[in-house]
């Protein structure tokens, strides 16, 4: 099977992906992945929304799996099969915050234990990295501002959410003043990074 990056919103499709979607005859993928290649799919091709991630090792061989962002990172990346890879939501992000991705560092939230991932973070920006956190609906950005408080870091923190579509929307503010998320598809980014005015 193929695994392509279906990118973190609309329109952010590489030209490999687009590629392997158009000469695809199966193609498996989430409601949104599919919805940010439809205009790719051809109408012929057989399009099967994808609601049970436990049999994900059992599809066909000759099948595209559309993971949206880039596979690798928190993605579907772990599956056999060639990955193509998609523009991740930390790239993009990284790109409109205008911070070096060398200095980057990664925490997952998505549904896993936050906590964890705070410490996690939390000890990324002390080693002087920057921490990009992939967030859930349920993810709180006021308890995470609270945790660096209680551990003396000052730094700064943007929520970054809908990257790609029209409503995208990004929001920087202080660990004493930290934004927070008006919808559920968002990142949060910490550290000592410049705030774009």
């Amino acid at each position: 099977m193929i695994i392509v990056g279906a990118g973190c919103g609309p329109g952010m499709l590489t030209e490999e992906a687009r590629n392997k979607i158009m000469g695809a005859t199966l193609i498996y993928g989430s409601k949104r992945a599919i919805e940010c290649c439809l205009e790719f799919i051809d109408e012929k091709t057989e399009v099967v929304e994808i609601t049970d991630y436990k049999s994900l090792s059992k599809l066909p061989e000759d099948a595209i799996v559309l993971s949206t962002g880039d596979p690798m990172l928190a993605g579907l990346g772990y599956l056999k099969g060639v990955v193509v890879p998609g523009i991740s939501s930390m790239s993009y992000a990284f790109a409109r915050l205008k911070i070096p991705l060398s200095k980057v560092a990664v925490s997952n939230a998505h549904g896993k234990d936050h906590l964890s991932a705070i410490q996690q973070s939390a000890a990324d920006i002390k080693n002087g990295h920057i921490s990009f956190m992939i967030a859930d609906p349920e993810f709180d950005t006021i308890k995470f501002a609270e945790y660096l408080n209680d551990e003396k870091i000052v730094c700064a923190i943007s929520v970054c959410e809908n990257l790609g579509y029209p409503d995208e929307r990004i929001a920087t503010g202080t660990v004493q003043s930290p934004p927070k998320n008006k919808s559920g598809l968002f990142v949060v980014i910490a550290g000592d990074y410049p705030v774009l005015v």
